[in-house]
């Protein structure tokens, strides 16, 4: 028997997290950063000679270390032009090291086992703030032998643990005019006032030192007079402040996967589901008709086709109104439906108007 659960909270139920889970401080934001490098040492799996721009970077790379090489001449498998990127966190200082992404550019059948060469990382600007260089870790693999090939996981991008080299100091700075701006992950007006409220009782903060700008934004002034270690102490008091929390009503389904979450406060409106699959089976049969001995009959090769259908019967079940997550994963699970054919039905639930929440699907 198939189970389906759904997970999701109890709609009276309201759970409370730190600002610092649900918010970030403007100027906090990490900065991309990109760039063009090469991966060596691979056993005969990089970039073909149709990879033009992987046989003119080789050129390249050999001209700098004095070998002047036409690109036309480079005849190389063990090469793959990657692209690699990078996540700078907000005050990284020089010497710190940070993991890097790895992901092939040309048609490389995988990475495994190479080298990153150094690559130096830019932001949008062009700046460069750190430089990448290791081995590139895959977490899989891939081997070919006499036409039989086992793979596991996709080996044609990778990581390199700790492989870049912060260079650069990042441009951050969260205090602007003696005050800060907590940016909300979620846009949500009812979310910013309870901010406010919860960051408007801190005895630290005076009077109207706390504002709403928006349904994303909410302002805090600090006092006249802070010295820097008192402000950052008041940042970190900020951040750990608890608030509590509505889940929205949304339902997230991925049709690739399979996979169904339903948050707290979506409720059914009175509903019947009647829910059957139908199955068509289609096989292909070879007859081979021999000839009697001696005779002067030929071999024939016929083929047929048989086509079984079968209709599952299911009852239906009536779903009660402002049912629960619960209730639902019950009424469904009584009904025996796999989860793609639930996503069906929550589809159909959302166009006749049963459903009380956003329906989104990946």
């Amino acid at each position: 028997m198939r189970y389906i659960v759904l997970a999701g909270f109890t709609a009276a139920v309201l759970w409370a997290a730190r600002i610092r889970d649900i918010a970030t401080l403007e100027g906090m934001q990490g900065i991309p950063l990109i760039g063009y490098g090469l991966v060596t040492g691979l056993n005969q799996t990089g970039d073909s000679p149709r990879t033009l721009f992987t046989l003119q970077s080789v050129a390249n790379m050999l001209r700098r270390f004095g070998v002047s090489v036409p690109a036309q001449l480079v005849r190389t498998r063990n090469v793959a032009a990657v692209m690699v990127t990078a996540t700078l966190p907000p005050f990284a200082k020089p010497g710190m090291h940070l993991d890097v992404q790895v992901s092939s550019l040309g048609d490389a059948e995988s990475l495994q086992g190479g080298i990153l060469l150094l690559t130096p990382l830019a932001a949008p600007d062009g700046t460069i703030y750190a430089v990448a260089q290791g081995a590139v870790s895959v977490g899989g693999y891939e081997f070919r032998a006499l036409g039989s090939r086992a793979l596991r996981n996709f080996v044609a991008s990778g990581r390199v643990p700790a492989g870049a080299i912060v260079e650069r100091e990042a441009p951050s700075e969260v205090i602007a005019q003696q005050q800060v701006r907590v940016l909300l992950h979620r846009p949500d007006f009812g979310l910013a006032h309870r901010v406010a409220e919860a960051l408007g009782r801190l005895p630290e903060l005076g009077a109207g030192a706390v504002t709403v700008v928006d349904a994303t934004t909410v302002a805090v002034r600090f006092p006249a007079g802070q010295s820097r270690d008192q402000l950052m102490r008041l940042i970190a008091r900020l951040e750990e402040v608890e608030v509590a929390l509505d889940p929205p009503a949304r339902v997230v389904v991925n049709e690739r996967t399979g996979t169904i979450v339903i948050g707290g406060q979506v409720q059914l409106l009175p509903a019947v589901v009647a829910h059957g699959g139908l199955e068509v089976q289609i096989q292909r049969h070879v007859i081979i008709s021999q000839p009697l001995p001696f005779t002067l009959g030929r071999t024939e090769v016929a083929e047929i086709g048989t086509i079984a259908v079968q209709q599952e019967q299911r009852r239906a079940v009536a779903l009660p109104a402002a049912a629960t997550v619960q209730d639902v994963a019950t009424a469904l699970n009584m009904l025996g439906v796999s989860p793609r054919d639930l996503i069906a039905i929550l589809q159909a639930l959302k166009e006749a108007g049963a459903l009380t929440g956003e329906l989104i699907v990946q």
